[in-house]
């Protein structure tokens, strides 16, 4: 069998909660030895997060597989000693710190890459390491408002909406692993490291194209559309006797396909919905009419007629619902792997499908510290001095439970 893609790489993993771990959780998955480092007395914040199934944080299961965790205590000299003696041996740095915090410690960029010229040292923040705006704090919501999305989401009548999951985290995780994989890739030409700077901002400026487009060529900027399409219509969930189902008539040959699907010609030929452009213009009155046909179908009735004529539609289901589609278990994104505490551990598994060096997920969230003796060579029963000193916090009362941030 073959080696997965990031076989022999290492990754110091400084990161807490959501995007940097996801990060790293997908490095894991392909191969990467990851070491996330957390602080002793609680480890990563999600460690406490709710739910919890056995004593775990369900949260923190979701995205800290294919790592190991070791615990330092970096504001403790043999801490940071340490901490340096783990990055000598790594390529890759990935950390979510304030801009100027790591600094503050030794661990900033600059620091690092005069001593060890080819790390790849990956930051993600709210805004960023430049910008008048670098030195606030940020999180998923707040970013969802600031940036606009918000105002895009929810219905035309309903205030701004913030998305169901934390987009802004994971798609600052994905734009991270894709600048850590292009900066290594600069470094089998060049022999050497860069910055790798992420923005939770940026990256979901970035996703934002099609409302910019608008803005930027009309001036005008596009509002809450509910359930429907700025621009294409039949394309939205639509009402049935039990539940909703979503239809999504692209082009002309999807809208012939839809109404044939339908048995309604009167609508295919009618001149008010001949083009996309016409049925725009008239959209209201369309929908009023879709939802009239449709309102004695069941679900299931919809979508066999729909799929039978190849138009793109799908049930809208609940989370449960969708998570034991067989579907899902075909494509290993629904996987089952060990763990210690719980017996087994059910996750999702990796989108990124290689034919030959596929992901490996088998290695399940670790306990905090439990690879303190195998990566630091510290036994948690009786530790050296030093690596007491270093596993854990400061003796100074005010420091116990401080965080670094």
């Amino acid at each position: 069998m073959a080696k997965p893609p990031l076989d022999g790489l290492r990754v110091i993993d400084l990161t807490r909660v959501l995007a940097g771990p996801y990060c790293a959780m997908m490095l894991g998955d392909m191969g990467a030895e990851v070491i996330k480092v957390e602080e002793p007395t609680q480890g990563d914040d999600t460690r406490d997060w709710a739910p919890h199934r056995g004593g775990f944080s369900t949260f923190f299961l979701g995205l800290n597989r294919s790592k190991k965790s070791v615990t330092l205590d970096l504001k403790s000299e043999a801490g940071a000693t340490r901490l340096h003696q783990l990055i000598a041996t790594a390529d890759i740095l990935i950390e979510n710190f304030r801009p100027g915090s790591l600094r503050k410690l030794g661990f900033g960029y600059d620091a690092l890459a005069e001593r060890h010229p080819r790390l790849v040292y990956c930051s993600i923040t709210g805004y960023g390491h430049s910008g008048p705006k670098k030195d606030l704090p940020g999180y998923d919501a707040v970013i969802q408002g600031e940036c606009g999305l918000m105002d895009v989401t929810g219905h035309p009548d309903g205030p701004p909406t913030r998305v169901g999951v934390a987009i802004t985290d994971f798609l600052a995780g994905l734009y991270a692993m894709n600048g850590i994989l292009l900066a290594l890739r600069d470094r089998d030409r060049t022999g050497r490291g860069q910055h790798v700077d992420i923005a939770l901002m940026d990256a979901m400026t970035s996703a934002l194209a099609l409302p910019a487009g608008i803005y930027f060529n009309t001036g005008e900027a596009p509002g809450r559309e509910g359930n429907q399409h700025h621009s294409l219509t039949p394309y939205e969930a639509i009402e049935v006797r039990d539940g909703l189902a979503v239809v999504a008539v692209g082009n002309p040959r999807l809208w012939s396909q839809f109404c044939e699907a339908l048995d309604a010609a009167d609508l295919h030929d009618h001149p008010d919905y001949a083009t996309n452009t016409d049925r725009m213009a008239n959209r209201e009155a369309l929908v009023a009419e879709l939802r009239r046909r449709l309102a004695s179908f069941t679900r299931d009735e919809l979508i066999g007629r729909l799929r039978a004529h190849n138009v793109p539609c799908a049930p809208v289901r609940s989370i449960s619902e969708a998570l034991e589609d067989e579907h899902l278990r075909a494509r290993e994104m629904v996987v089952d792997i060990p763990h210690d505490g719980l017996g087994q551990v059910r996750t999702l598994g990796n989108p990124i499908n290689l034919s030959r060096t596929p992901a490996v997920i088998d290695r399940p969230p670790p306990a905090l510290g439990e690879h303190n003796a195998e990566i630091l060579g510290a036994s948690d029963a009786a530790p050296e001095p030093d690596d007491a000193a270093a596993l854990s916090v400061s003796d100074r009362p005010d420091r116990r439970r401080r965080r670094l941030d």
